[in-house]
């Protein structure tokens, strides 16, 4: 099981990731965080609205894209939903139709974004006692074949220090190719600001775009770090 500070480290650019963890203090906690090369993607905010929601939204007066903006999580009295794009809301609703995780998760696809063809992470976490969470993975066939793979894992009992991620990418500062399917990582975050701390210092400086930490049912209170702010 690798240490999540050196899981992020050796990837020179992670796209986006969900991670879900227990930290040393017993605490269950999802995280996102968003990293991004070009200008567009620089130019992104991480925020709560109105309605509870969190979302990727433009920080500037551009267009809304809809690969880069998006709801980056939702909760609901029984569930919290997050993920790397518009997935989100339709897992959600279909959580709310009362279909079970692994039926929310399927027919999703990849972006339709050549040539990397991004896959879309999507985490269920249960709100009550348990910790059980669903990760979902829509990923791109190998080779010429256009096919979506959809990977379903579901992660039960974690104990303080413990905690699965996915990225989107993995890169060598090079070759930039789709992240392993998920990952088993290792944290030393004894809390909900801990663990952004711990993700925010091993994102590269010059990609990281925002982070947010949260408890099941938590979204109204996420710790949020942005990169404008610290450039403001």
């Amino acid at each position: 099981m690798d240490w999540l500070n050196d899981a992020l480290r050796d990837n020179h650019y992670p796209g986006r990731g969900v991670l879900w963890c227990r930290t040393g203090d017993g605490n269950l906690l999802g995280a996102y965080f968003l990293t991004g090369r070009s200008p567009a993607s620089q130019a992104r905010t991480l925020r709560r609205t109105v309605g509870g929601d969190l979302i990727v939204a433009p920080s500037d007066a551009r267009e809304r894209d809809h690969l880069r903006h998006y709801i980056a999580a939702r909760q609901s009295e029984g569930w919290m939903v997050f993920g790397n794009g518009a997935q989100v809301s339709t897992v959600a609703d279909r959580l709310t139709s009362g279909q079970a995780p692994v039926l929310a998760l399927d027919e999703l696809d990849y972006e339709p974004d050549p040539p990397i063809f991004t896959p879309r992470l999507t985490v269920i976490a249960g709100n009550r006692e348990g910790g059980r969470a669903w990760f979902g993975a829509a990923r791109r066939g190998a080779g010429n074949r256009a096919t979506t793979n959809r990977i379903t894992l579901h992660v039960s009992d974690l104990a303080p220090g413990e905690g699965v991620l996915m990225m989107t990418y993995h890169s060598d500062g090079q070759e930039i190719a789709t992240g392993s399917p998920f990952m088993e990582v290792r944290t030393t975050a004894d809390n909900p600001t801990d663990l952004l701390d711990e993700l925010w210092s091993v994102l590269p400086p010059e990609l990281r775009i925002a982070a947010a930490a949260f408890g099941p049912g938590g979204l109204t209170s996420a710790d949020i770090r942005q990169a404008s702010e610290a450039r403001a």
